[in-house]
């Protein structure tokens, strides 16, 4: 399985921090996520273990005691040197609607503007292709999207909003992103998601995952 050379660091008393080499590779994605599910498999489950993988790094918690660094780093590097333990990396595919109406998106005109793009052709580029999310947090269920089309790249808001409704889309840098909840946010804003992507009446409260699109 082993594809590349990763560091292993703590992370506090109770976690350790696996590190890949510093770019965002969906290979690089797919290995961590191979990594994660040998894991799971081999006893590193909840409730007594969060693993949370994102761009190039995953943190192994331990949730019940206090962990051994070097025991528990060998182990890992075991389980990631070992051959014959590949793990397929399933992926769910998920069709998102999004209205880019001015009324969701506050941000659609200056956007259009500073890339030089009609509202019609920057509305079918960021529609026309699939994202893969590379990570989940800064609040619950929001989901880090990169293959953001190279033309629709742009600098976060000078000046961030306290107030980011919930399902607006924003863009930022080389990153899509849709807000879960109402929360302060600096992505600029072209429009809304009516689907729900966090919600605590759901088990489990995200139905994406990292790796999906």
């Amino acid at each position: 399985m082993s594809n590349y050379s990763i560091q292993i660091r703590p992370y506090g008393s109770h976690a350790l921090l696996l590190e890949w080499p510093e770019q965002v590779d969906i290979a690089i994605l797919d290995d961590i996520l191979r990594l994660r599910s040998l894991l799971q498999d081999t006893g590193f489950h909840q409730p007594d273990w969060d693993i949370v993988p994102a761009y190039r790094s995953m943190a192994l918690i331990c949730n019940r005691k206090i962990i051994e660094f070097e025991e528990l780093k060998n182990k890992i590097l075991d389980r990631y040197q070992a051959d014959g333990k590949d793990k397929n990396v399933v992926r769910h595919l998920w069709h998102l609607p999004v209205c880019y109406d001015n009324s969701f998106g506050p941000d659609l005109e200056e956007v259009t503007h500073l890339l030089g793009l009609s509202r019609e052709a920057l509305i079918e580029q960021h529609s026309a292709q699939p994202y893969t999310v590379y990570g989940i947090g800064f609040v619950p269920g929001f989901m880090y999207l990169g293959g953001l089309p190279i033309t629709l790249e742009t600098q976060r808001r000078k000046e961030p909003r306290m107030l980011v409704k919930q399902g607006s889309v924003g863009l930022a840098g080389k990153q899509t992103g849709i807000y879960p909840q109402d929360s302060p946010g600096g992505w600029n804003i072209i429009g809304n998601c009516p689907i729900p992507i966090f919600s605590l009446v759901v088990d489990p409260p995200c139905f994406v995952s990292v790796g999906d699109q």
